[in-house]
């Protein structure tokens, strides 16, 4: 396809005709490697950023490991804010991940497996620019191009790297792109920090209403601990064979664990037209086997589940007050698992005991509060989900050039 005028076709995709499009190598000062540093979870005053640290354009530190207190740790390895961080080493789907330090903690340092890619001045005026520039749609292609490896272990190497090109606009134009996308970075930031506050929020109205510590107004019985073979049914999955499954949505929704209940919500990837134990909406269901016994979600409709999950099936308490209950006191369910594969037995869940206020109307206004503040982190995530892909459609459109900041007479003014 020809470019419109105005614009070149090049390796790195078409771009407007005062754009460059460069080899990475023609562009960077300097890539160095971070230190080869031994690593535990107890926390020092040393984290150390490492290949899982790395998502595409950002940091997360959600879960850290940190250089051993009496590690000698070389000071250049330290970050500084604005740093851009590649990823060298990862599985073939991973590697090449490009992301920008800035500051999401006191100090960090980071390990081998990363490279910080320091640019020529003269040819990147903007780190942030850089950091995008190597995060667009073409640039991450380019890079999975470039790794060699096992699907389970890849890299990609430094002569390799310097040689892939990078779309390089005019300074001011990188500057405005630059600014146009922290900007979307910066409302991100803030929707990200007040999703974990509003979380914070939820966590504490648990521990207070859900054990009586804090009362709603109009009610005073006093509560009891019961047991939950008391009130309820529980309902064992069975397994289904592969040759019964498929992920063509044919048939049944088919639910085999935690891998299908990201955020705490139902994802179908499996269906089968076999099926065999069934929850029902509203059943509260809980992973009995493996890594991830004792996961807890309230099923939204109608599946088939495997014999990894058990079902909770209300009778007499307030179905919700039930669910909330049992993830305050998920702990309880974590510390039964035991064995060499973790599970849990019946008696293990039957036997839980959970504190109860007698009086139904306040098992439903718990309840409601904590749905109420749930609904609104749905809404304060799916606010997210937009705003990044907003992120990425404005992406898509100034690092191509298709949409200007910067107007050719400014550039040559």
């Amino acid at each position: 396809m020809k470019p419109k005028p105005g614009y070149k076709q090049t390796e790195a995709g078409i771009i407007p005709d005062e754009w460059a499009a460069k080899p990475l190598g023609q562009v960077l000062h300097n890539g160095r490697l971070g230190g080869n540093y031994p690593n535990q979870e107890q926390e020092t005053e040393s984290p150390l950023i490492k290949m899982g640290n790395l998502a595409r354009g950002r940091m997360d530190v959600s879960k850290m490991e940190y250089i051993p207190q009496d590690v000698v740790i070389n000071p250049i390895h330290r970050l500084s804010r604005g740093d851009v961080l590649f990823n060298t080493r990862n599985t073939l789907d991973l590697v090449g991940k490009v992301a920008i330090w800035r500051d999401e903690l006191p100090a960090a340092y980071y390990n081998s497996n990363l490279m910080r890619l320091e640019f020529d001045s003269s040819e990147v005026t903007s780190n942030e620019y850089a950091c995008a520039a190597l995060n667009t749609a073409m640039s991450v292609a380019n890079l999975r191009a470039l790794a060699t490896g096992t699907t389970s272990v890849a890299a990609i190497y430094t002569r390799d790297l310097l040689r892939m090109p990078i779309v390089v606009p005019p300074p001011p134009e990188q500057r405005e792109i630059a600014a146009a996308l922290e900007d979307l970075d910066a409302l991100l930031e803030g929707l990200e920090q007040l999703i974990v506050k509003k979380r914070d929020l939820k966590q504490v109205a648990m521990q207070q209403l859900l054990t009586g510590k804090t009362r709603l107004q109009g009610f005073s019985d006093h509560w009891h601990a019961k047991r939950l073979n008391d009130d309820i049914i529980l309902l064992s999955g069975h397994h289904i064979l592969a040759q019964y499954c498929n992920t063509r949505a044919k048939g049944v929704p088919y639910l085999t664990g935690p891998a299908d209940f990201p955020q705490s919500r139902i994802v179908v990837t499996k269906f089968t037209d076999r099926p065999g134990a069934m929850c029902l909406p509203n059943d509260i269901l809980v992973t009995v086997k493996g890594s991830g016994s004792g996961t807890i979600v309230l099923s939204d409709g109608a599946y088939c589940i495997s014999r990894q999950l058990m079902a909770i099936r209300v009778q007499k308490w307030d179905n919700l007050f039930t669910y909330y209950s049992l993830l305050q006191n998920a702990e309880q369910f974590r510390a039964a698992s035991t064995g060499l594969i973790p599970g849990l037995s019946r008696s293990d869940i039957l036997d839980q005991e959970l504190p109860i206020p007698p009086n139904a109307d306040e098992q439903k206004a718990i309840a409601a509060v904590l749905t109420d503040m749930d609904a609104e982190l749905v809404a304060l995530e799916l606010r997210l989900a937009k705003t990044r892909d907003l992120k990425q459609a404005m992406m898509q459109e100034l690092l191509t050039g298709k949409t200007r900041l910067v107007t050719s007479e400014a550039i040559h003014a």
